[in-house]
């Protein structure tokens, strides 16, 4: 498994609890979520960039009211170089996916985030 933790940890900047409670499972079962992880972050010639991926998911957090995802996903995006506009859209989206009710549940928490990191 410390292979496949090290490249996660590379690609991610660090290691999910998953693939750690994995290994204490089983060491195949932490390779496959390592693998999954893999799949899924890592840049692919013509495929979404990590910013654009972090995008996605934010939105995709606030459009399912995952408050709690979405302000942690912010500091990822700062990370990436997202600009506030790039946010901005991705949270119009999610009102526009999750509905209006999801749009007020999310934006105070992730508005707050935002101003803390100097969006």
């Amino acid at each position: 498994m410390e292979k496949a933790a090290k490249e996660i940890r590379e690609l991610k900047g660090f290691l999910p609890r998953s693939i750690v409670y994995a290994g204490q499972i089983n060491e195949d079962f932490a390779e496959g979520i390592a693998g999954f992880y893999k799949a899924v972050w890592e840049e692919r010639e013509g495929g979404l960039s990590a910013k654009q991926k972090h995008l996605m998911v934010f939105a995709i957090a606030c459009s399912s009211n995952n408050i709690q995802s979405a302000v942690k996903i912010l500091e990822r995006l700062q990370k990436f170089g997202a600009t506030r506009t790039e946010i901005n859209d991705a949270m119009m989206l999610a009102a526009w996916t999750g509905g209006i009710q999801s749009f007020t549940d999310f934006s105070a928490a992730v508005l707050k985030e935002m101003e803390r990191l100097g969006y």
